[in-house]
């Protein structure tokens, strides 16, 4: 599982012109995953993203996660972070899951995250979707199982 974690000040996502999930401060999540991921990576990235410290302290340094200054998460997936561009002129995407086997992971991420406390808004699966963000700091980051 690989996720691509950018800290916001807002971010939104639209499938159709119509707002499907938004938030204030937070993380944005683009969340992809490979066949070989089961619920195993699942845990680890949900406990790895709620208690990664990338906000700061009141000495400015990292030192706080999302649940300590109470943000929220837009979980958005993400195929194409398992493109391969080392050959040729298009991705090859053979290493991103077939949607049987990555819906229900994401689904179950997104839940992981909710059973933490934290409130997460989320994209439609295998949409075309807009994603649209404030990235704050800019801080991002990879974060894989």
């Amino acid at each position: 599982m690989r996720v691509v974690v950018q800290r916001t000040r807002q971010a939104s996502v639209e499938v159709n012109g119509e707002i499907v999930g938004r938030i204030d401060h937070g993380l944005l999540l683009l969340v992809g995953i490979t066949h070989a991921d089961t619920e195993k990576d699942v845990e680890f990235i949900a406990e790895k993203l709620a208690h990664l410290r990338i906000f700061e302290d009141e000495e400015g340094k990292l030192n706080r996660s999302v649940l300590e200054v109470g943000g929220q998460i837009l979980s958005v997936s993400q195929f194409t972070l398992y493109g391969d561009c080392r050959k040729g002129r298009r991705p090859n995407f053979m290493a991103a899951a077939r949607p049987e086997h990555a819906e229900p992971l994401y689904d179950l991420l997104n839940e992981k995250l909710r059973e933490k406390g934290l409130t997460v808004e989320t994209g439609r699966f295998g949409a075309l979707m807009q994603v649209h963000l404030v990235n704050d700091g800019p801080v991002t980051l990879i974060v894989e199982s």
